[in-house]
């Protein structure tokens, strides 16, 4: 974030996160959704995680992202977090340049998380499809919302790139991916700095490699 940004106060503990037990489309979940793509862009190293904390800033947990991030709930429009995600200026654009700005797609679901009362929600879905997965429907959006963020633009995180099917594909050779996301010992654990990926997400994961990872 840009040094326009005045001191925040310390985190305040919140209680834990809302969980319901069925995922309504029309709602954004901040634990499923909001919080990984923070972490993957943003709450990184060197950053805005807990150690460096970047001009007093944190985004990997939920109070910090409220309080450091000067969200408004039900207000984007007065929340610093928008400002910056969607400043023109590169210099004080988050990310910064030369990394990529969210996509429009990804600014608007924060911007719908705090219209909708930037709670601290999460949702666990009661059924898990192991028998369609799909790259397009599946994979994809995961890599999208976790892990892009790190593995993309000049200087990928780990020099490892995944910002299409094929390069995905590659890291997915030989256990990389799957020993990554399973937080297997001998590989670095995936997300960074974030929370393990749900059992479901990880079963598709394993079912798309065991099929080939097909580009479908």
């Amino acid at each position: 974030m840009s040094c326009k940004h005045d001191p925040v106060d310390p985190v305040i503990p919140v209680d834990p996160p809302i969980v319901t037990d069925n995922c309504d489309p029309d709602t954004v979940y901040f634990q499923n959704e909001v919080l990984p793509l923070l972490i993957s862009s943003c709450g990184v190293a060197g950053c805005h995680d807990p150690g460096t904390a970047s001009e007093g800033v944190i985004l990997t947990n939920y109070a910090s992202v409220i309080a450091s991030g000067k969200v408004r709930a039900g207000n984007p429009g007065e929340s610093d977090l928008i400002e910056v995600l969607t400043d023109d200026n590169p210099e004080d654009r988050m990310p910064p340049s030369p990394r990529q700005p969210l996509s429009a797609e990804q600014i608007a679901k924060i911007t719908k998380w705090i219209s909708q009362g930037a709670k601290d929600n999460a949702c666990e879905s009661t059924s898990c499809d192991t028998l369609n997965v799909s790259f397009s429907a599946h994979i994809w959006p995961v890599v999208q919302n976790s892990c892009l963020g790190c593995h993309s633009g000049v200087s990928p995180s780990g020099g490892i790139s995944l910002t299409n099917h094929q390069q995905i594909a590659s890291a997915a050779s030989g256990g990389r991916l799957l020993g990554a996301v399973r937080w297997e010992s001998g590989f670095s654990a995936m997300p960074q700095n974030g929370n393990k990926l749900s059992d479901c997400t990880i079963t598709q994961i394993k079912k798309w490699i065991e099929n080939g990872t097909p580009n479908n």
